[in-house]
């Protein structure tokens, strides 16, 4: 876990850093141990009033799949430098007209030891069809927690923040 200043270092390089026009607005930098996040907010095709709903999400598709392939030297060129300045893997995202589409994102493997009844869970997530294995299933028990949990998990992750202030400000600091 990274504190909020360093978070806010981080969101502030890539402000910096991303070439001039690349997003109409930088949205969202998220980090983890293993990746960081950078997604941002591009135009809407220009369509008509009279556009049906099919049109329109078809044109945001194309957009998003325009942008991608026109922006890939780009992104590649400030991912490279940022994965040897912060140690991680960069990943993309936009958003467009409400629309969110993620590019190429870490899977982080995740070892757990489970016991019986947390193996059930899972293969009865299999078995109804929720998820095609288990950690595919671990995946989606991590994002109902998620959904059901975000002020909790919020809460935590603030208390964690607090407590790597006071270590910092121990004997051992340095």
């Amino acid at each position: 876990m990274i504190t909020s200043e360093q978070e806010q270092a981080l969101r502030g390089w890539f402000a910096g850093r991303l070439p001039e026009g690349l997003f109409v607005e930088l949205l969202d930098v998220t980090v983890d141990r293993e990746e960081i996040t950078v997604i941002g907010r591009i135009p809407e095709p220009e369509l008509g009033a009279e556009a049906s709903e099919v049109e329109r999400d078809a044109s945001l598709d194309g957009r998003i799949s325009e942008f991608r392939e026109r922006t890939r030297d780009e992104r590649i060129a400030v991912a490279r430098e940022a994965e040897k300045r912060f140690g991680r893997k960069v990943s993309w995202g936009v958003e467009c007209g409400g629309k969110r589409a993620m590019y190429t994102t870490v899977a982080a493997p995740v070892m757990t030891r489970l016991r019986q009844p947390e193996r059930q869970a899972l293969d009865t997530l299999i078995a109804g069809g929720v998820a095609r294995s288990r950690s595919e299933a671990l995946a989606w028990c991590v994002r109902l927690v998620q959904r059901n949990a975000d002020e909790w998990l919020s809460d935590l992750r603030d208390s964690l923040e607090h407590v790597q202030q006071v270590r910092a400000q121990g004997p051992d600091a340095g």
